[in-house]
């Protein structure tokens, strides 16, 4: 029986990998031998890449309306907040 062990790859890794096989500037030997992988693993992390390239894009869309959603809480907070001090002194008047 032989075992083999499955190595994990880190995702900065797969991404550089895949950007050199991109650029095409070596073979797939090339590549497999430089980085000690197996060629299939190059491919398919160049198709995954490929795929998911305009994520990368839409990211910062994604970002900025947390960021605006995140000050409109902030706001309602801070008016919340305003009108529980309000609340508070009224009750002590009564």
């Amino acid at each position: 029986i032989i075992m083999v062990s499955k190595r994990k790859f880190a995702g900065a890794f797969k991404a550089q990998v895949a950007l050199a096989a991109l650029k095409e500037r070596e073979t797939l030997a090339e590549l497999a031998k430089r980085f000690d992988i197996h060629p299939n693993l190059i491919t398919r992390w160049k198709q995954e890449f490929s795929e998911r390239a305009a994520a990368v894009f839409d990211t910062p869309v994604q970002a900025q309306d947390t960021e605006r959603e995140a000050e409109q809480l902030y706001a309602k907070i801070g008016k919340l907040e305003v009108e529980l001090e309000w609340l508070k002194k009224k009750s002590k008047l009564a």
